[in-house]
């Protein structure tokens, strides 16, 4: 609902809508009201949780297994629903947390209705409201404007030019621009999906798959299994009548269904069931954990995006320092009576006083206040301007400028190097330093409104009189955050080239710079960005070398992002003004602060809700877990999908009975694979992700998969004979070698999983150590070890069963020495060809 605001607007001569109007508008559809969500709704996270290509054939072998009556065999369906369950309720969690905190950072928009002006949400802008443009907001909604008071817009979003526009009476805004100073009153002409805003809003808002290296390996895998499972599947059911005695007597005896049993065991070992399942978890788990810091992620792709990043630009202002600005003195440039001082103070407080004075601004007009100074009279004025880098008035016959000293200086006529020196020096010293000069001349010839007004227009290109003198020099300081130091320790201790990229005086950045010990114990290298080169391969060069940034240009910071991008680099940008929206969107991961412009946190996919620098590297590390962890836990599960896919081909060739049943998989595949999995995946992880995890994750699977394959098959060829086993005429016997292919299946999955959780020291041996255990207790325990067909063996058949176990690591270690010189030598083929 709306509520009265505290600000102070100009008096206009209109009420605007009635409430009885704003209704009937909302009514008839013709609000702002656009369709955006932070994250997937429920019916879309039910659907993608439910309804998997895996999930459907789990479920059809899941009936298939109930439908010969063998309902324990059929347990591993139960556990894929489970399963399925947790991830919809972690997703639906998630979803409800990134909900709340998005409405944190949603903004508010001021309207005049009923001859007030009141707050509103972006939704309940209605048509033909007459609503107002302050700097630093994105327009949500097209409009034609009423009145100006110096209105400048970057139109980049729309035009892809950085330039600023100033607009006039008459003419139309769009949504999605954004005000960079000045301000104006807009009559609403388009709202919702009608207007541009809504596309933008859709874009920036809507969730949506990221494309990334760990989904692309993961979904090779699984597009992989795909054409390997139903095939296999057909020829195992095959091979599964033919040791029962064909058809006939399949049909006729019911070994039809022991067949089928042993086809699926086969089956459900292929699939990596748990891994797409463990993946949204992850995401949906480090998501809510940065939530509870405060920590908006716009899309949950985005959390691996945050491993990955080698490369972070900050804005200094509002990143490193904490936008508080304090104005500290001025300082005259020539022995100045105190008349001469107080005609270029009471110029400065003027300047700064503008409709909608930025930072910098607010702090001049509040030191100036404390000392007693007020409004002057102004004739008319140029409102200050991000790309133009100063403002100016005209009063008493004279034009007063005031902005950066060495955009103002270059336009002067005349040496003014002393000058120049003179800032550098307080500049060194980490003070953000001002000019103030004076002219005689007149301003720009005006347009649009006339006369002596305060805040009446000037042409659209104002320019600096060549012959304007300096006068005194502004000197203020900003903030240094508390925990920037240490922050920025802990990016370059984690292998992360961290750059401040201001539109300040590069001198006055690398002071601050400086200070938090951006480089350590090196100084930091300040470069002025007018001096970057425009070729992208050359500045991709030029910034190697450099640490600190200054007077940079809203199309340069975007520029410095490409740049690094041509270099392999992931990119994170960090920023709070509108300038720093297009660097943000060009940016691999773009974060903003909560204190954000509306544009800016449009575009970024993380945004700091409470603006503290001292979450980015709990950010960063959250997603390096995430990364990290999910190529140990893919490793465990590929290597289950090896090992079934070899036995369940040896066992096709070689017409055998399936060595183990669905329940043996169900049981080992849980206690080695499953839970621990689970507990991997949420473990402290900081390494840096490095591109290559599909390559990294077969190359570990192999030897494992390949170990156990060889292991469970030679038992099933070799047992039989040696042991004087009947297999396929004797269910004892066949019971015994599944036995003893389960316990050589367990003490193999305990290996692999020695092996991902490595380094074993502390609480990770300590996890293999009690899965191992449990899964030797439950053999123990008599209701366990009857469901899942546990059997101990005894006498003749536990020798055999040692000696197997005794062959299988041997067989494991081999497979894990013979590894890398197999990658060895394939790696000096590729090269020769």
């Amino acid at each position: 609902m709306s509520a009265t605001t505290a600000v102070e607007m100009p008096e206009i001569g209109v009420t605007g809508l009635t409430p009885k109007e704003v209704v009937q508008r909302i009514e008839s559809g013709q609000s702002n009201a656009v369709k955006t969500s932070t994250s997937r709704s429920v019916q879309d996270i039910v659907r993608a949780n439910v309804f998997t290509l895996f999930n459907g054939i789990i479920f059809a072998a899941m009936v298939l297994v109930l439908i010969t009556g063998s309902w324990r065999d059929a347990v591993f369906g139960f556990v894929i629903i489970i399963n399925t369950g947790i991830g919809i309720v972690t997703e639906l969690r998630a979803k409800r947390t990134l909900d709340k905190l998005s409405i944190l950072v949603a903004s508010e928009f001021l309207v005049h209705r009923d001859g007030r002006d009141v707050e509103v949400p972006h939704n309940e802008i209605v048509l033909d409201d007459l609503l107002w443009i302050r700097a630093g907001e994105q327009v949500p909604a097209d409009g034609q404007i009423i009145q100006t008071w110096g209105l400048e817009l970057d139109e980049s979003m729309l035009t892809g030019e950085s330039r600023t526009v100033r607009h006039k009476v008459g003419e139309q805004v769009y949504s999605g621009a954004t005000a960079v100073s000045g301000m104006a009153l807009v009559k609403v002409n388009a709202v919702g999906s009608h207007s541009y805003a809504a596309t933008l809003t859709a874009q920036a808002k809507v969730y949506k798959k990221t494309v990334s290296d760990l989904n692309k390996g993961i979904n090779t895998i699984l597009k992989f299994m795909t054409f390997l499972v139903v095939p296999l599947c057909i020829l195992l059911i095959l091979s599964q009548i033919h040791t029962v005695g064909g058809w006939g007597t399949a049909l006729s005896t019911g070994e039809w269904r022991q067949a089928v049993v042993s086809a699926v065991a086969g089956v459900v070992g292929m699939i990596p069931e748990g891994l797409v399942l463990l993946t949204s978890l992850n995401f949906a788990v480090a998501a809510m954990r940065l939530a509870r810091h405060n920590t908006l992620v716009q899309e949950l792709e985005s959390v691996e995006t945050l491993a990955r990043v080698d490369a972070l630009n900050l804005d200094k202002t509002g990143t490193i320092t904490d936008g508080g600005i304090a104005f500290n003195r001025l300082v005259m440039l020539d022995s100045a009576n105190s008349a001469a001082e107080q005609a270029a103070t009471q110029a400065l407080y003027d300047c700064c006083n503008e409709e909608q004075p930025n930072g910098t601004g607010q702090a001049v007009l509040a030191g100036l206040k404390a000392q007693g100074y007020g409004a002057g009279a102004v004739e008319s004025r140029v409102p200050f301007s991000s790309a133009r880098k100063w403002s100016a008035v005209r009063k008493s016959g004279e034009t007063w400028y005031m902005g950066a000293p060495e955009v103002i200086i270059s336009a002067l006529e005349g040496d003014y190097s002393s000058v120049l020196q003179q800032v550098n020096e307080y500049a060194n010293d980490g003070n953000r330093v001002l000019l103030v000069a004076r002219s005689t001349a007149p301003l720009s010839p005006r347009s649009g409104l006339r006369g002596a007004v305060e805040g009446a227009n000037v042409s659209d290109g104002p320019q600096l009189d060549v012959q304007a003198e300096p006068v005194a020099l502004v000197l203020c300081s900003e903030k240094i955050r508390e925990d920037a130091e240490r922050t920025l320790a802990w990016f370059r201790e984690q292998g992360v080239r961290c750059r401040v990229i201001s539109g300040d005086n590069p001198v006055t950045v690398g002071a601050i710079a400086r200070r938090v010990k951006l480089t350590g114990d090196h100084e930091p290298v300040a470069m002025d960005a007018r001096e970057l080169p425009e070729d992208v391969n050359e500045l991709a060069r030029v910034l190697e070398n450099v640490d600190v940034l200054g007077r940079v240009l809203p199309d340069q910071k975007k520029a410095i992002v490409q740049a690094l991008h041509t270099q392999n680099h992931v990119v994170a940008m960090t920023g709070d003004g509108v300038n720093d929206a297009l660097a943000i969107k060009e940016a691999d991961l773009g974060i903003a602060m909560g204190n954000a412009a509306p544009a800016t946190k449009a575009v970024a996919q993380v945004v700091l809700v409470d603006s503290k620098f001292s979450h980015l590297p709990d950010v960063v590390a959250r997603g390096r877990q995430v990364m990290a962890n999910m190529e140990r836990v893919a490793s465990l599960f590929l290597v289950k999908t090896v090992y079934s896919a070899l036995i369940s081909l040896g066992v096709v060739l070689t017409q055998i009975p399936y060595p183990y049943l669905p329940r043996h998989i169900t049981y080992i595949g849980a206690l080695t694979i499953g839970m621990p999995a689970f507990i991997l995946a949420l473990a402290p992880n900081t390494r840096r992700y490095i591109p290559g995890f599909l390559k990294r994750v077969v190359t570990f699977a192999l030897p494992g998969g390949i170990a156990t394959a060889l292991s469970v098959l030679l038992a099933a060829w070799v047992l039989p004979p040696v042991m004087g086993w009947n297999v396929t005429g004797d269910a004892a016997d066949l019971s015994a070698l599944r036995a003893t292919s389960a316990i050589i299946l367990f003490a193999m999955g305990v290996f692999v999983l020695a092996r991902v959780a490595r380094p074993l020291n502390g609480w990770r041996g300590v996890l293999v150590a009690v899965f191992a255990a449990a899964g030797v207790i439950g053999a123990f325990v008599p209701f366990v070890a009857n469901f899942f067909a546990l059997i101990l063996p005894t006498g003749a058949t536990m020798v055999a069963t040692l000696i197997a176990l005794a062959g299988s690591a041997l067989i494991f270690a081999l497979c894990l020495w013979l590894a890398p010189l197999v990658r060895g030598l394939t790696g000096k083929l590729s090269r020769r060809h």
